[in-house]
């Protein structure tokens, strides 16, 4: 297995090892984690924990591609799992925000149906031998999410202190441009979908 394709698995290790973190029972065991006062802002230690877990995934995700490309070690496991990987980091955080009712439930839902109706499309479409590759709207879809995901993990800071809700915004604008580029992909694969043999 090549470098690229350890740093994918590893990503999707990692994926579960954030679970175990996030939902652990401490206070069952009696242990609190430290909160620090930024500004009149609360950030828990665990959040931190949270974020770095987190970023560690995130930054496998930018060095496997790049590596991959640059490299030439491109490979079928790499296509396969790479975008699954960044799916279950991505989709899991979003999940696990809306259960602790840190976000609304509504654009984890939009974001999580498009993905499954995007992943159908191209399953349709691979059956003719047609491979669609990430276009950019698919990829801005990626970095809002991620941008999001921080800013919810560290409460919103340093934007909380002034009362300013980037942390929505960014979350509501990864919710829209995942419609955007479900509908840029439905359209580009709609004759596959609706072709009768």
């Amino acid at each position: 297995m090549n470098l690229p394709n350890k740093l994918t698995v590893f990503r999707i290790f990692l994926v579960p090892i954030l679970v175990l973190v996030w939902l652990f029972p401490y206070e069952e065991f009696n242990f609190f984690f430290m909160e620090f006062d930024l500004g009149g802002v609360s950030l828990s230690l665990l959040n931190i924990i949270l974020l770095l877990i987190f970023a560690l995934a995130s930054i496998t995700d930018m060095l496997d591609g790049q590596i991959a490309r640059k490299k030439n070690l491109i490979t079928t496991f790499g296509k396969f799992a790479d975008p699954i990987a960044d799916k279950l980091l991505v989709n899991t955080t979003l999940i696990l925000l809306a259960y602790e009712h840190t976000i609304p439930i509504v654009p984890v839902v939009i974001m999580l149906a498009r993905d499954t109706i995007v992943d159908g499309c191209r399953m349709i479409a691979s059956q003719s031998g047609i491979v669609v590759a990430a276009g950019i709207l698919g990829k801005v879809k990626t970095v809002s999410q991620m941008v999001a995901i921080i800013l919810f993990l560290v409460n919103n800071l340093p934007f909380e202190i002034w009362n300013l809700p980037i942390a929505d915004v960014v979350l509501w604008f990864a919710a829209l441009v995942s419609l955007m580029s479900g509908y840029s992909y439905f359209i580009q694969l709609k004759d596959y979908i609706f072709e009768s043999k």
